[in-house]
Order: structure tokens, then sequence, then C-alpha cells
């Protein structure tokens, strides 16, 4: 059976309800930016977030778009690839091998272009395109 592009609205309430109120819209925003930028995405919750990825491809880190986390106060989009997308803003933080995030602390301020552009690329990036040009 094929997983449902999106989570049931009860399965979102129920991780939402953990959430600091200020949060919630930045979630929701992002979810919004992944639901118009990937429809294809699939949805679901793993790792305390939600985590966005092309079930046709692979799993959620092989065909993975993006994370969202809540962590010390801040939403994180965590994107799994993000050493490889275009970043112009220079938004991107972090040094493991692949993966980077941008933390976002209040609505009003956060990037969302900048964000939108980020989460396009994401579901753009194809990581197999990296073995094929050793």
């Amino acid at each position: 059976m094929a997983e449902s592009p999106l989570l049931p609205i009860h399965f979102l309430d129920t991780f939402l309800e953990t959430v600091p109120a200020e949060l919630r819209d930045i979630i929701l925003e992002l979810r919004n930016i992944v639901a118009q930028v990937a429809p294809d995405a699939v949805e679901v919750i793993r790792w305390g977030g939600l985590m966005y990825h092309y079930a046709g491809r692979g799993g959620i880190v092989s065909a993975g778009i993006c994370g969202i986390h809540v962590v010390e106060n801040q939403v994180r989009l965590e994107l799994i690839h993000g050493a490889f997308l275009p970043d112009p803003s220079g938004l991107l933080e972090g040094d493991r091998k692949a993966k980077r995030f941008v933390r976002i602390s209040c609505y009003d301020k956060a990037p969302w272009d900048d964000l939108t552009a980020l989460i396009l690329a994401s579901s753009q990036f194809d990581p197999r395109s990296l073995s094929d040009s050793n």
C-alpha cells in the first residue's frame, strides 16, 4: 500500500500540541511550502520532527527533501543533502558531511523566499547524481 502524502490532521495536531505557540505558525508555513513545491512528497513523523521524502525514490535519507524540528525553542529546517544545495544568502549552518540546517525563531523575520528556494532545490536534488560524477 502506498504512503499517503500528508499526515492525517489528528497526527499533526498531536505533534503540534507540544510545540510552543510562537513556533507553530513557522512549522505550518514550512509545511505549506513543502506541499507547494513538492506535492508528491510523503510526510511522516520521525526522530521527533516532520520529515519529507519521495517514497518512490527511496527512504527518508536517500530520497529526503527536508525535516522540520523544534530545537532549543526554535524551528530548524533540516536539509539532509544541504551541503550540495545552492545557498546564495548563506543561511545554511552545520558541519556534518552533507546535512545542513536553518534556524528560524520568529515568523515575521524569517526569509521565506530564501527558505522556499532551499526547499525547492532540495526537492529537485538527487543524491544519486553525486556517484554518477565519480
